[in-house]
């Protein structure tokens, strides 16, 4: 835009300085993870995929799609739990091609989005080895994304001061670990839980925090989405803590300081007492009225389904923005609920269950 003079105004020379100094950094990345948005499974694709009548023809079909031949030296039969887990390793492997060619600060970004899977490994080796299970075969269900060095010594933590000082202090999950690592309680499953919680509220909190001193279009699209992520933690912490001996000032603390829930909706989770308590909590939020409302009608519908399709709209909408980070998380995201998609009907195919086939998530269907 021009000014009174002729002359392009402060806004105009902002953005242009914007869009001038983002593709120098960031311009091939974001080209990339655009492109693989492009590869994401058509409508086309999904109803191809639920015609097959034994996992073989899944196969067939997902090699025309930008999976290409990724499952060409599995024998048959196919297992689902084969198909999930090369799904995983390609969604790993394009991450890290994009973590490989990203700089500052969108290489720390992209660090931030892995911390959750180090933390949902944490607790599934820590609760692993509480049933007695097999080491190696806990690691091999750890989450690729989430993996560091020393997560066999987790095994050997008996309280959580342990867990910090033995393993966790030399990992980015250090930080997030100061509120609980003090304590000397045992490692059963009430206190693992707790321990989960108090590091995803800390961790939630710091991502929103960064992304906001990012600033611009991606402290704007991250927003929603982490607001979003703080409330559903919320929400989740409060349903089940009912019928334990969770109480509910503890309960109140493990929900996170920010949200579109924060802070009047988390003040009065902290005091429900039941489901239906929590129901007309989040009704009054008109972003979420749906969740609840849709369960209620539908009975193959459960309010963690409304979740997900919550997050796949807030996700789709990332790619509308240009020029910012929010796209690098949104595809992560994006192509995890594509992977839950596959399996499900993957497993509706090997269970003979066509009747439940479609009840899935579909992603960009109005794109």
């Amino acid at each position: 835009m021009a000014d009174e003079y002729g002359g392009e105004d402060d806004g105009a020379i902002n953005l242009r300085r914007t869009i001038m100094t983002f593709n120098v950094d960031d311009g091939y990345a974001e080209a990339i993870v655009r492109g693989y948005r492009g590869g994401v499974l058509t409508p086309a694709d999904y109803a191809n995929l639920c015609q097959a009548e034994v996992l073989d023809d899944m196969k067939l079909h997902l090699a025309t799609t930008d999976y290409g031949d990724f499952l060409a030296n599995e024998p048959s039969p196919l297992h689902t739990t084969t198909i999930a887990e090369k799904c995983t390793e390609r969604l790993v492997s394009e991450f890290e091609y994009l973590r490989a060619n990203a700089v500052e600060p969108l290489s720390t970004f992209l660090d931030y989005i892995t911390y959750g899977y180090m933390i949902d490994n944490i607790v599934l080796l820590i609760t692993g080895t509480m049933h007695e299970r097999d080491l190696s075969e806990l690691i091999e269900r750890c989450h690729p994304l989430g993996m560091f060095d020393a997560m066999a010594s987790l095994v050997a933590a008996q309280n959580p001061a342990e867990l910090y000082n033995t393993v966790l202090v030399d990992t980015p999950l250090a930080p997030y670990f100061k509120e609980c690592y003090h304590t000397e309680d045992d490692m059963n499953e009430e206190n693992i839980e707790i321990i989960r919680n108090t590091l995803y509220k800390a961790y939630l909190e710091d991502f929103y925090q960064y992304c906001m001193k990012l600033g611009g279009t991606t402290a704007e699209v991250m927003g929603d989405i982490l607001k979003f992520e703080a409330d559903r933690r919320a929400i989740n912490i409060t349903i089940n803590s009912f019928g334990t001996e969770l109480t509910k000032e503890r309960r109140e603390d493990l929900y996170p300081n920010f949200g579109l829930l924060f802070p009047e909706g988390t003040q009065r989770l902290g005091k429900a007492d039941d489901t239906e308590q929590v129901r007309t909590i989040i009704e009054a939020f008109g972003d979420y009225t749906h969740l609840f409302e849709d369960t209620r009608y539908n009975t193959d519908k459960s309010l963690e389904d409304g979740f997900f399709e919550h997050e796949v709209k807030l996700n789709q909408l990332s790619f509308d923005q240009q020029m910012q980070y929010g796209v690098f998380y949104s595809y992560v995201k994006l192509k995890e609920q594509e992977i839950r998609n596959i399996v499900w009907i993957a497993e509706c195919v090997h269970q003979n269950m066509k009747d439940k086939i479609t009840n899935y998530i579909p992603i960009f269907k109005d794109y």
